[in-house]
Formats: C-alpha cells, sequence, structure tokens
C-alpha cells in the first residue's frame, strides 16, 4: 500500500535501505484540507490528525476521547453474565478470592485493578503471581493446591488461564470455582470453568479483541459495579468505587502491552494519563521519582521508563513486586519496592546486553552475509528466560523480521517472539503447537511465548520459514517510513509539538507523527550512554536541532551521520520536549536519514 503513494523528498532508499513516503494518499490530503477549512486546525495538525484515518466528522471527538462515549456494555463480551454472577456472589457472601496473574506489567495491573476492587469491597483477598522460571506462565497445579490450603473458593485468572486445562481440573476437584479475564488468543476448545472472559474467544463476537487483559478486567468491573449497586451492595461504611480514578492502571498496561491505541484503548489512555497527573497512587508516584522521570506522564514514560522496572520483577526478580507496588498505601514502603524494582532493571540491562550480542552474531551466521530466510530463531544455554522477550524485539529490530529468542535449560527452551506488521506470529505457534512441534505455546500477532524440546529446534525454523515466508517478503518489501510533514529547525517549538500532542495520545496503532528535516547540516555526532547516537543539525536559516537515536550509534544509521559530519542530510524522526533540568528543549528522536539527490543510497 505504502509504494502507491508519494515519495517524501524524493528518498527511494534511505542509509537504513527504506523509502520515505507520504502519510497521506490524495484521499487523506482532501480530509486534512476539510479540516483545517471546517475547524481552522492548523495545517500541520490537520494532517496528523488526516494521517490517522480521522474523518472531519469525527475530529471533534477524536480531540477528546472519552471512555463513556466509547466504552460499550460489557454484557457484549461472551460469558461476562456468568463471570458477573459469580463475582456478585463472592463479593456479597465475603468469600476469600484469589487474584492470579502474569508476571508482567498487564498482569500486574490488572491483578492490581481487581484486587484493589475487592478491597475496596472488604473481600478476603490474596494475589498470586508465578514465578517466571519456578512456575512458568499462567495458572499451575502446585500453586491451586497451596491457595485452596489458604481458603479460597473463586480463582480469578487475569492476563492468564486460556489454555489452563489441567490446572483448572485440580481446582474443580478442590471446589474452587474460576472465573478468566484474558485477552490471549485462544484455541476451539476451552477449560470448563464458571465463566471464562476473553474477547479473543473464537465465539466472542464484541470486537474488543484489542484490548489488554487490565482493559478486560476493567469493563468487568464496570459490570460488577452496576450489578452491586442494583443489589443494594453499596452502603456508608462501603461505598462504591471510583472506577475511573483507576484508569491509571489500564493506561499503564494498554501502552506497555503494545495494543492498538484506538477507540477505547486511546481513550483509556488519555484519561488514565490524566489520573496519573494527580499522583494519587503511591507508588506509580514513588516509582516515577525513583526513575526520575521528569515532566507530565506521557506514552513515553509507560512505555520505557515505568513499564520496564515493573516487567523487572518478574523477568530476573520477585515476579510479585509490580503488582505489589501498585497497591501500596504507605509511601516509604513504596519508596524501598521502587528502589528494589529499579536495581533490578539496572541489572536485567546488564544481562540483556550481554544475551543480545550473543543472538545477533548466532543470528547473523544463520542468515547468512545477504540476511536470507524469513525469521530469526536463535537459541542458547544459559540466557536469562526473563530476557528472552527483549532479546527477540532487539532482534526484530536488526533484522527487520520476526525473531524468537530461546533459553535453553538441558532438553528443554523456554523462549519468547517477536513479529513485525502483517506477520501473526500468534496463530503460527497455535499452528506449531498443533502439529507437535511445541511442548507448548500462545500469544498474539505480534509476540508469544514458546516451550520447545531442544531437539525440535531444527523443525520449528523449518516450520515458520514454510508458513510465513510470504507473509514476511510481503511485510518487507512494504517497509516504508511514512512521513506526516517536513519542518525545519527553527519550526520544531515546544508549541508546536504541544498543538501535535492533541491527536496523541500515541502509540501501537496510532504512530507517533514522523516529520522530515530536509538538508540539515550535521555540525556534531557522536556516541554516547550504550551505543546510542547524539547530534546537533543546523538549518539553512541557522537554527539549531538537538536529536538522538537510540542504538544506532554502530549501525547503518549511526556510521552515516558520522561520516556526514559538515554536510546536509535529510533527517526524519518524531519530536519530543525534554525538561531535564526544569528548562524545556525540542529533541528529535532520529529514526532515518537520506543523502540530499543521492537516489542510489
Amino acid at each position: 500500500m505504502s509504494a502507491s503513494r508519494r515519495l517524501f523528498l524524493d528518498v527511494h532508499a534511505s542509509v537504513t535501505g527504506r523509502s520515505w513516503r507520504d502519510r497521506l494518499d490524495l484521499e487523506g490530503q482532501g480530509r486534512a484540507q476539510a479540516m483545517t477549512q471546517l475547524y481552522g486546525h492548523s495545517d500541520l495538525l490537520a494532517r496528523v490528525l488526516a494521517g490517522r484515518g480521522v474523518a472531519p466528522e469525527e475530529v471533534v471527538a477524536y480531540l477528546d476521547p472519552t471512555v463513556r462515549a466509547l466504552m460499550p456494555d460489557p454484557h457484549v463480551m461472551q460469558d461476562m453474565e456468568p463471570a458477573l454472577d459469580r463475582l456478585a456472589h463472592a463479593i456479597e457472601k465475603g468469600e476469600t478470592v484469589a487474584v492470579f496473574g502474569d508476571y508482567d506489567v498487564d498482569g500486574a495491573c490488572s491483578s492490581a485493578l481487581v484486587a484493589g476492587y475487592l478491597e475496596a469491597c472488604g473481600v478476603p483477598f490474596i494475589i498470586h503471581i508465578p514465578d517466571r522460571i519456578f512456575e512458568g506462565y499462567g495458572p499451575n497445579t502446585e500453586a491451586i493446591k497451596a491457595l485452596a490450603g489458604q481458603g479460597v473458593s473463586l480463582l480469578v485468572t487475569v492476563d492468564c488461564g486460556t489454555t489452563s486445562f489441567e490446572p483448572f481440573a485440580e481446582a474443580a476437584k478442590l471446589g474452587m470455582d474460576v472465573v478468566v479475564l484474558d485477552h490471549h488468543q485462544a484455541p476451539e476448545e476451552l477449560p470448563p470453568v464458571a465463566a471464562l472472559v476473553n474477547p479473543n474467544r473464537q465465539d466472542d463476537l464484541s470486537g474488543l479483541g484489542t484490548l489488554c487483559a487490565t482493559g478486560v478486567a476493567f469493563m468487568a468491573l464496570v459490570g460488577l459495579n452496576r450489578r452491586l449497586r442494583r443489589s443494594g451492595f453499596w452502603t456508608k461504611t462501603c461505598p462504591e468505587p471510583d472506577l475511573l480514578s483507576r484508569l491509571d492502571l489500564v493506561a499503564l498496561a494498554t501502552v506497555a502491552d503494545v495494543v492498538p491505541l484506538k477507540g477505547l484503548n486511546r481513550a483509556f489512555v488519555a484519561k488514565g494519563l490524566a489520573v496519573m497527573r494527580g499522583r494519587g497512587r503511591v507508588g506509580l508516584r514513588a516509582l516515577f521519582d525513583c526513575a526520575g522521570a521528569s515532566g507530565p506522564p506521557s506514552c513515553y514514560h509507560l512505555g520505557f521508563v515505568i513499564g520496564p522496572r515493573i516487567n523487572a520483577g518478574g523477568r530476573i526478580g520477585d515476579a510479585a513486586l509490580g503488582a505489589k507496588l501498585l497497591m501500596l498505601q504507605d509511601e516509604i514502603e513504596a519508596g524501598r519496592v521502587a528502589a528494589e524494582l529499579d536495581r533490578l532493571n539496572r541489572e536485567r540491562q546488564a544481562i540483556e546486553l550481554v544475551a543480545v550480542e550473543e543472538a545477533q552474531a548466532e543470528a547473523l551466521a544463520s542468515l547468512g552475509v545477504e540476511e536470507h530466510g524469513a525469521v530469526v530463531v536463535t537459541a542458547q544455554e544459559g540466557w536469562h528466560p526473563g530476557v528472552v522477550g527483549l532479546v527477540a524485539s532487539r532482534l526484530k529490530e536488526r533484522f527487520k523480521r520476526p525473531a524468537f529468542a530461546i533459553a535453553l535449560n538441558g532438553k528443554i527452551g523456554t523462549g519468547s517472539g517477536r513479529s513485525i506488521p502483517g506477520v501473526d506470529l500468534g496463530r503460527a505457534v497455535r499452528a506449531a503447537v498443533e502439529e507437535g512441534i511445541l511442548v507448548k505455546g500462545g500469544g498474539h500477532a505480534m509476540a508469544a511465548g514458546i516451550t520447545i524440546a531442544r531437539d525440535r529446534l531444527g523443525d520449528f525454523r523449518a516450520f515458520l520459514e514454510q508458513r510465513l515466508t510470504l507473509y514476511v517478503d510481503s511485510a518487507r518489501a512494504d517497509d516504508a517510513l511514512m512521513i506526516d510533514a517536513a519542518l525545519t529547525a527553527g519550526g520544531a517549538r515546544p508549541q508546536m509539538i504541544e498543538m501535535i500532542e492533541q491527536a496523541g495520545p500515541f502509540g501501537s496503532g496510532n504512530p507517533e507523527p514522523t516529520f522530515a528535516f530536509p538538508a540539515h547540516r550535521i555540525i556534531d555526532a557522536g556516541e554516547v550512554g550504550q551505543g546510542h547516537l547524539r547530534l546537533r543539525a543546523k538549518s539553512g536559516d541557522g537554527a539549531m536541532l538537538n536529536a538522538i537515536a537510540f542504538r544506532q550509534a554502530a549501525e547503518p544509521l549511526g556510521r552515516a551521520i558520522m561520516a556526514a559530519r559538515g554536510e546536509p542530510m535529510h533527517l526524519a524522526g518524531s519530536l519530543s520536549i525534554d525538561r531535564w533540568g526544569g528548562g524545556e528543549r525540542v529533541q528529535l528522536r532520529l529514526l532515518d536519514a537520506a543523502k540530499p539527490g543521492d537516489r542510489r543510497l
């Protein structure tokens, strides 16, 4: 599709091998023009809105997305009615409820959301987050036996449970009911439980399959709140919880789980960020402060500052730390837990760095000089299972194709995969399970987790190559950098960025605007931090632009910029306001570059 859009600045092949194309086709340009005429918006904002598929008549609602307007009745999801029946009964009878979550950000947030609601209802609860290494993903029979021994009569699983047949059979033997609140892709056959709410069930027609698990849980609590209100449960001693004040958790999970920021998800994040600005959640406040995050909370903070620190507990430390932090009310304890997560995150970064170098070397050897092959599959003994997802992400970024990183431990390996747009990895993994190639596996289009026998690695590679080659070839052929507009350094001002942010929050499915800076002279460039590239560029009128390219110093982009010092280059990237040290300055996150007039690059 991108090949049908006109080239931007006549860039056929940039230093990273991509063409640059105008995000707007002729129809989009017409929509942008209509917006400026109807509402008086700047041409720049109109182009950004039109480039994200917004119609002129949708502009007012799009610029102020509300949960109330965009959220359907929770009952549109399959099994919601029996789920609410069982949850309401447990609350009204004061049963002990166990909340069983995943060890990532979505699992921590959905666990804290549901457990926090139970706490507000005065219901005894237990949170269990499994240890990644000793328990693995999802419910397990040993944990269920232990919970039953603590008097649990209702098990609520969040961000897991859709395929947990054996553990739920054990729960039934022990007289424990199960309600599942999940979002992972589901097989046709489902475990027999009291209720399994998952918009990605094959028989679910709600159209809400892009929700993260915390979004699913929030919708369930909306329905539950209404059910308890009608039954007269709320009293002066047990007042009705304010669910909107808990949207900070939904926003964090939505961004960290990289689900599309469209429709309801975008409203969740917009309103959740507004809740975060109030700094009311003690644990989040402590983590923001510990991380040194400056300025108002943004999607960048959630995805790259807060999310990784919450994940660090589940990756290499105590998996329960994230959920615990999100529920804490004591500031001293919250500060202690936040500091521990920050320390674990630094340790995780060091472990990841070594594994990425080893994985890239293995991938290069496998793909060859010309990098043939549709998929990267790397596996090594000694990798920490908690970082394989991050390693897979780095491989995907480096080689522009789906990638798996697998930590081997004797005859068995556990791994994670990350995909590129247009290639459904979760579906491929489910097919590999059905073929008997994988011990187990699941996920969604862009990410998957697997367990595999060491002697089936070759079969898995061959299976993925055969199944995904056509999709990968098509996706890679369509890999163009989409440009929203051209700017100069002098025009990139904080006020302009604040205006553009009205079209946010930006993320997956609602891409951050990408701007081109034509023929800006590279004044200075050098490596900073762990392989990052920092540079300064000057426009023709003498205005300066500061830029950074993360992890690109040794890559083609970084090498090209270093070689072009003193020369003009077309630059492309996204803009942000750097508020470090109390001041405000614009910074470009450099994504690509091209030599002016050189069509051979």
